[in-house]
């Protein structure tokens, strides 16, 4: 019921509670009044004792919800007691990287302003530049930066403010920014590993062509898939002419797939097997046990189990999991196996 009644305003019933002897500790009064914005609630709890760096709730500390709310005159208030701008805790780590990740300008100014650390680690996002740039925020990554954030450090879930970034569309002028301020073009975090990979993945060829401008290594091994030209070859985009444009290596070994060409088979792309294959992808490498020629059969893609046998694949190769023939009748793929009887199966 006090919980209740923090989060929903009701500042006579609190102040009848207290008058009675509750511990104002209790129940993360301070934290629920406090990501509501009940600035006169705040002041009445830490009135009666309430501490203002408690440890609990959603956010972890009044101050974190306050400052993920955007709650100014909260916020101030709470600093004004004696809050921990750097304290830690809840999902987002620190108060600043909640802030960040809100793309509220004022209350990362305001934190600032009062000594807060701008390259704390903690949270989901790792930093407040990640949370920043993960956003899309021109003016707060520039912000953060002013006051001395690093634009390489390493953590949370994207690893670093140059891959954060990535995972925003239309995010070129932060990407831009960050590169400028010597972001690591090359720099390994996060599901995707390098900063070239989930641009490939995701198609977005003016943010590969700034990576490449920029020292990005097309041959980079390293997350999900492996390379950036595997990356781009499960989702057919242009971005993979591109990149053997730059000398990416056709026949790099890696990610999920094992290479390109087993990306492309996989997922029935078929003007992209045959640009691999114009340029010297191996129609026969086996990369755990499966082939290009596994995967399509696998996946009934029948255009590209012909191109690859007429590229010299070879229809018996006895994998892990069988040969293409027999993962075809597993799946009863009866057009796939007709093809690769007819082709000596």
């Amino acid at each position: 019921a006090v919980k209740i009644a923090a989060h929903l305003g009701h500042e006579k019933v609190i102040r009848v509670i207290l008058e009675k002897g509750f511990q104002v500790n209790h129940n993360d009064m301070l934290c629920n009044a406090s990501s509501c914005g009940y600035t006169s609630i705040v002041q009445l709890l830490i009135d009666h004792g309430a501490d203002v760096n408690a440890q609990g709730g959603e956010y972890g500390t009044a101050l974190l919800a306050a400052s993920f709310e955007g709650h100014l005159e909260v916020i101030q208030l709470l600093i004004d007691h004696g809050a921990d701008v750097n304290a830690k805790g809840g999902k987002y780590g620190t108060a600043l990287n909640a802030a960040s990740y809100m793309d509220n300008l004022k209350v990362v100014q305001l934190l600032i302003d009062h000594g807060v650390d701008v390259n704390a680690q903690g949270g989901v996002h790792g930093t407040a530049l990640n949370a920043a740039s993960y956003r899309g925020s021109f003016k707060l990554v520039q912000l953060l930066i002013d006051h001395g954030a690093d634009v390489n450090a390493r953590g949370g879930q994207f690893g670093t403010a140059l891959n954060a970034a990535l995972y925003t569309v239309d995010n070129l002028e932060v990407i831009q920014l960050l590169i400028d301020h010597g972001a690591d073009v090359n720099a390994q975090g996060g599901r995707y590993g390098i900063p070239l990979q989930p641009a490939s993945h995701w198609g977005h060829t003016r943010v590969v062509q700034l990576l490449l401008d920029n020292g990005a290594d097309v041959n980079a091994q390293g997350g999900h898939f492996g390379t950036a030209l595997q990356a781009a070859s499960c989702e057919a985009h242009t971005i993979a002419q591109l990149l053997v444009d730059h000398g990416a290596d056709v026949n790099a070994i890696g990610g999920i797939f094992g290479t390109a060409l087993h990306a492309a088979s996989f997922h029935g792309h078929v003007a992209l097997v045959q640009l691999l294959l114009r340029h010297g992808a191996h129609v026969n490498e086996d990369t755990g046990g499966i082939t290009p020629l596994w995967n399509a059969s696998f996946k009934r893609h029948q255009q590209i189990v012909e191109l690859l046998i007429q590229n010299g694949a070879t229809v018996n190769t006895q994998g892990y999991y069988g040969t293409a023939l027999q993962v075809a009748s597993m799946y009863h793929q009866d057009s796939v196996m007709n093809i690769l009887l007819k082709h000596g199966a």
